[in-house]
């Protein structure tokens, strides 16, 4: 597992495609949506405390990444969505929309957590199943050590500079969403 930087700087990579997708603020949003789980795997930590939980566990799996980018889709859909109306110019947002964008994000955010995992979990930690439950085989590059900070900071820099750099070509410039035609 890298530390929190490199878990933050995989999130980020994983989220540049948001910007050929959408502009401006929908994908800052979307880059948001997905920060906020990019630690997600990690609440083993906070949980073992009083649940016999163990680290690199079920919370590391595809599975639960899933079911929680499920169920927080399903809770953003039933909020009201007027103040994203309202964002993106009064339009009407579906609801199935809010769905799939924040369970999408959600996804991505816990996924990338899991691929950073991948590459370095054997130094401080087992390897993860994250194929669990339709594999229980651990899955292991151990590229990457845990304390390495000047990799998991230069990855982060690189990443940073990147969504910058393509956000600003795609839109974040502005912090606008461009108007489509016949609304």
């Amino acid at each position: 597992m890298v530390d929190v930087s490199g878990h933050f700087a995989f999130c980020l990579l994983f989220t540049l495609p948001a910007w050929l997708r959408w502009t401006g603020r929908t994908s800052l949003a979307f880059v948001g949506v997905a920060l906020l789980t990019s630690m997600l795997p990690d609440v083993d930590l906070f949980l073992r405390s009083f649940l016999p939980v163990v680290h690199h566990g079920i919370t590391h799996t595809v599975f639960f990444v899933g079911c929680v980018a499920l169920l927080g889709g399903a809770v953003a859909a039933a909020l009201d969505t007027s103040r994203v109306e309202r964002l993106v110019h009064d339009a009407t947002v579906p609801r199935r929309t809010v769905f799939g964008f924040v369970a999408g994000g959600l996804f991505v955010g816990g996924v990338s957590h899991l691929f950073a995992d991948v590459l370095s979990s054997p130094d401080v930690a087992l390897p993860i199943r994250a194929l669990w439950p339709l594999s229980d085989a651990p899955l292991s590059v151990d590229l990457i050590y845990y304390d390495a900070s000047l990799w998991n900071a230069g990855l982060f820099a690189v990443a940073v500079a990147l969504h910058l750099a393509v956000g600003y070509y795609r839109g974040l410039g502005t912090l606008r969403t461009p108007r489509v035609e016949g609304r």
